[in-house]
């Protein structure tokens, strides 16, 4: 079993590789997955399903983790052609109804990814319940984490999280794309100074993503990027998305792309995102 969270530290290597096997057991059906939770992580742990979005909440005496599940196949193409395709769940958008509410105080400028929004909302109801419930039973540090499209959707959680009276500890999450533009980044960093470490290893093209199917679009990062392995990188995903422009983003051109960028997702893979941590404290 590893040793639990450390909420006295920040952007660490330890805590991380925790949050990277949450990530990691998120993965797995509920029997199973929550048997793992509770050998390896010392959680009692439930998930979450709703639609497309499924979410494991985890709790034990010292803290409460939220773990976001990923793409169901994040090592094929079909776990990325929905982020990839031009159409109208990719656009940024200004949220509406409850969580429009929730995510007016980013600002007026701030717009956000309609599929990442879409995933949170269909889960929001069951998820916030079971965390408001471990919270007033016993008030312990919240932790918020997600790989893949998991990651987005952990961010964008962490912040109704907040906007409903529920603090965020730190959010970690690993391989995660971009959720929304330069004014919602800066809206993150206000809220959750020196609280969000996003893990990226650098021969992961799903960080600069969801730019290359949005040319016309403009998307950041929230701050703070962990960078795991050698310098240099998205080679690949720029010459694609230099490809884009000017053509119509079809599936046959996504199946076209994913050729190029193949010999990569290796890289986005959870099992890589714990081999680079453990270098980190090895």
């Amino acid at each position: 079993m590893l040793p639990p969270l450390n909420p006295k530290v920040s952007k660490d290597y330890h805590n991380a590789r925790y949050l990277a096997t949450a990530c990691d057991l998120a993965y797995l059906p509920a029997d199973t997955g929550c048997q793992k939770f509770q050998a390896e992580l010392g959680l009692r742990a439930e998930l979450i399903s709703v639609d497309n979005t499924q979410v494991y909440v985890g709790q034990n005496e010292t803290s409460v983790v939220v773990a976001f599940r990923g793409s169901e196949m994040p090592g094929s193409i079909d776990g990325f052609k929905d982020w990839l395709l031009t159409n109208a769940r990719n656009f940024l958008v200004l949220p509406e109804g409850q969580i429009g509410t929730d995510f007016a105080a980013a600002g007026v400028g701030a717009r956000f990814h309609r599929g990442f929004m879409a995933a949170l909302s269909e889960v929001w109801e069951p998820l916030y319940q079971a965390v408001d419930a471990a919270i007033l039973e016993r008030e312990r540090p919240l932790w918020v984490t997600g790989h893949s499209l998991g990651g987005a959707v952990a961010l964008l959680s962490a912040w109704r999280f907040e906007r409903q009276f529920l603090k965020v500890h730190q959010v970690y999450t690993f391989g995660a794309p971009m959720i929304g533009n330069p004014a919602a980044a800066e809206a993150f960093q206000k809220q959750f100074p020196g609280r969000i470490f996003r893990f990226v290893d650098s021969g992961d093209p799903v960080p600069l993503l969801p730019t290359i199917s949005l040319t016309s679009n403009e998307y950041k990062h929230c701050l703070q990027e962990v960078v795991l392995g050698a310098t240099g990188v998205g080679d690949a995903i720029q010459e694609a998305a230099g490809q884009a422009i000017g053509r119509v983003l079809d599936a046959t051109f996504i199946d076209e792309i994913w050729g190029k960028l193949n010999q990569r997702v290796d890289s986005h893979l959870m099992s890589n995102y714990l081999h680079r941590i453990g270098e980190r404290i090895a």
